[in-house]
């Protein structure tokens, strides 16, 4: 459950709206980078230790992502939907 400007919006993901560092990503989902606004499908196998291509971003400040569901392959569009009700900007 997200709220935003007073008003409760249910998701079928409870991880909505969570920030976290990109480094710092342990669960599978979709995400947008809070830095481009580029989506993130993180499928479960990307998260898996041992698993490769690992992907690693570096920088003098940490990037966060906003996870916007559980779900790595949600629709684009409810997606767009669920980053406007958490005012983060997109780019997909």
């Amino acid at each position: 459950m997200v709220t935003t400007s007073g008003q409760t919006h249910e998701y079928e993901s409870t991880g909505a709206g969570t920030r976290v560092a990109f480094g710092d990503m342990n669960e599978p989902g979709c995400y947008v980078c809070n830095w481009s606004g580029h989506l993130l499908r993180v499928p479960e196998d990307a998260i898996k230790p041992g698993r490769s291509p690992l992907l690693s971003i570096m920088g003098t400040e940490p990037l966060f992502v906003t996870k916007l569901s559980n779900d790595p392959y949600i629709a684009v569009s409810r997606a767009r939907l669920i980053a406007a009700d958490l005012d983060v900007a997109v780019n997909f």
